[in-house]
């Protein structure tokens, strides 16, 4: 679980070093002109990537699962109110080839610029890693935001827990609240 905001800011850029390290694979693929290929490639990088993503955030299924059923709550609330498509979830091929089909006209014209000589390739890599970026870090953002306020939440709650046990090491039953000058 994490537990401080300093240490959320550190799976940030390890994700985000890890979203760009596969944006180059996925450019790199783009690169060769076998039509096909490049989406396929695509799947299986966001296949691998976005559980990773969710697993350093503590967003998979199952650590959601594992959370005590107010944190629970809280942190499904969290994933609904940002719009996270894939944070909590178990990632498959068909949520990844919806996602990716919402991003036709890149994906299209990454296909298409491969029938230009040279050039196309070029182009067709760097729209893999352009879109790909994108989306990744985009888990990334909704991922940190989701995680951000359930520390947050945790925070505040142990916040109220410590008030309230000072408050009641202030009362004493027989003779009512303590008073300084009493």
């Amino acid at each position: 679980m994490i537990e401080t905001k300093e240490e959320l800011e550190a799976i940030k850029k390890t994700c985000q070093a890890m979203v760009t390290k596969s944006a180059g694979l996925s450019a790199g693929t783009a690169i060769i002109p076998v039509p096909g290929l490049d989406i396929g490639s695509d799947v299986a990088i966001l296949m691998r990537i976005i559980p990773k993503i969710n697993s350093q955030f503590g967003l998979t299924p199952e650590q959601i699962d594992g959370l005590d059923t107010e944190s629970k709550l809280f942190v499904m609330t969290a994933i609904s109110n940002t719009g996270s498509k894939m944070a909590g979830k178990y990632i498959t091929q068909n949520l990844i080839v919806s996602l990716l089909s919402k991003m036709g006209v890149r994906v299209a014209a990454k296909g298409a610029s491969k029938f230009v000589p040279l050039i196309g390739s070029a182009v067709a890599g760097g729209i893999s890693f352009t879109a790909m970026k994108y989306m990744g870090n985009s888990h990334i953002d909704d991922c940190y935001r989701i995680a951000l306020a359930a520390l947050e939440h945790r925070q505040l709650e142990r916040a109220v827990e410590d008030d309230a046990v000072i408050e009641a090491d202030a009362y004493t039953p027989t003779n009512g609240p303590t008073r300084p000058d009493s």
